[in-house]
């Protein structure tokens, strides 16, 4: 079969390419057009940009220009416009930082206060005890006014006697069986009415039996020392103490500070100062024993040299050896030495409640029990001196000498300088008669055969 080379393959058309040709004309005068409005804009572009430069820099001249004429107007710098400025703040703000310290201190302080109130008010409702008011008195009833005549006995023997013994003043008003024991020291007190009692009982009413039972009352005034001393202890929750030192808290209950009974006054001040140290965080034992002990000088007579109450107290409590905590409390207790730590404040402001609310103390019986001691004081510190009683309120010293060491021709003499060294070292109203005794007894037993 003959191949027709007559027929053609089939190729693009004239028409087709003019026209693609016109369509790539037209786009690049597109992209001409574009690229022409492109570099126009970047040419507006870049103009703006100058003059925003221009600007900026005319603006910066402008403040650089402003920044000098202040400085020369101010006569400062830049640096210390700055520096000011922060002072300023700083001050403000210091201002205001006060403000709210002293407002944050008062709100503190009014409820410190509350607080404080609150506190006392609950410690001394723990501290409520039975008070009664003491004198210098004690009243014993008679059975009939014939006794005052047994009393006083023959030519007032018998009287003397338990005078001398005891240490009182025997007094008979006109108050029918009624008979009154006046003396400063009420252990002394308590002696002679035990020993009145006991001898109306018996109705031996002799010189001897009445020196007989005074003696046996003071021995059995002393266990009846040694059981207060017990109780008070136990009251407040102390206990294994040393058993001397419990018999000298047990004279709290015969002794007497400004009117104030001392056993009332150590039991109302110990409840105050534990529920104060409970509150506030302290040691309460170390507390409850300084409250209890902080008077104890009071009463030590032989146990501690001479010196104010709280001296002798610590010198007590050193011997005892007590811990150096509590010592320091009963130091510090009335402010003779700076406080050492929460429990003496504490202890000193549970003595101060106790001590200084209405009706607690009476100024005038502190004095004059002051005085009588110091009158027997200076009695007693003459050699030969026995013992020495203040009677009659103070105005008479009744003096007992050692019958072997003062002799009768030296008595007068005696009399004579203890009557001058108490009227050069104690002031009192009127005179005092001092009185001094020498006795000599000669005792025997007889033997039946």
């Amino acid at each position: 079969m003959q191949k027709s080379f007559g027929s053609s393959n089939p190729s693009t058309d004239p028409g087709q390419t003019l026209q693609s040709n016109s369509d790539l004309t037209d786009k690049q005068a597109e992209l001409a057009k574009r690229e022409g409005i492109l570099e126009e804009r970047e040419r507006q572009n870049e103009g703006k940009s100058q003059l925003l430069a221009q600007k900026l820099d005319a603006s910066d001249k402008v403040r650089q220009d402003l920044l000098a004429k202040l400085e020369k107007v101010s006569s400062i710098s830049l640096e210390e416009a700055k520096k000011l400025l922060l002072e300023n703040l700083e001050k403000d703000l210091a201002s205001e930082v006060s403000k709210k310290i002293r407002e944050a201190e008062d709100q503190i302080k009014l409820a410190t206060d509350e607080k404080s109130k609150e506190l006392l008010a609950d410690a001394m409702m723990h501290g409520l005890t039975d008070y009664v008011a003491e004198f210098t008195t004690s009243t014993v009833t008679l059975p009939d006014e014939e006794t005052k005549g047994r009393i006083i006995g023959k030519e007032g023997r018998n009287i003397r006697t338990f005078e001398q013994s005891t240490g009182v003043d025997v007094l008979m008003d006109e108050t029918p069986g009624v008979l009154i024991l006046s003396s400063f020291d009420p252990v002394r007190r308590e002696i002679a009415r035990v020993s009145l009692e006991r001898l109306l009982k018996d109705g031996r009413i002799q010189p001897q039996r009445i020196e007989e039972i005074v003696e046996a009352t003071k021995q059995d005034i002393e266990k009846i020392m040694l059981q207060e001393g017990e109780r008070l202890c136990h009251q407040v929750g102390v206990y294994n103490l040393p058993a001397e030192l419990v018999t000298l808290i047990g004279r709290f209950k015969y002794r007497y500070s400004y009117g104030q009974n001392l056993i009332q006054h150590t039991l109302e001040e110990t409840k105050i100062g534990i529920a104060l140290a409970a509150e506030l965080g302290a040691n309460v034992n170390i507390v409850k024993l300084a409250c209890l002990l902080h008077d104890i000088g009071k009463v030590a007579y032989e146990d501690a040299d001479e010196g104010t109450h709280v001296d002798k107290g610590v010198q007590v409590l050193k011997k005892y050896n007590l811990p150096q905590e509590v010592i320091n409390c009963v130091a510090e207790h009335h402010e003779d030495q700076p406080f050492s730590s929460v429990e003496s404040v504490v202890a000193y402001l549970a003595d101060a409640i106790s001590g200084s609310r209405p009706g607690a103390r009476r100024e005038d019986i502190q004095g004059y029990l002051k005085r009588i001691e110091d009158i027997e004081k200076i009695a007693t510190s003459f050699e030969g001196v026995d013992k020495a009683f203040a009677v009659a309120a103070g105005r008479e010293v009744r003096v007992i000498v050692f019958p072997e060491r003062v002799s009768d021709a030296e008595l007068p003499k005696l009399t004579y300088d203890i009557a001058k060294k108490i009227g050069a070292e104690v002031v009192v109203p009127g005179q005092i008669k001092v009185t001094a005794i020498r006795e000599v007894r000669a005792t025997e037993y007889a033997l039946s055969s």
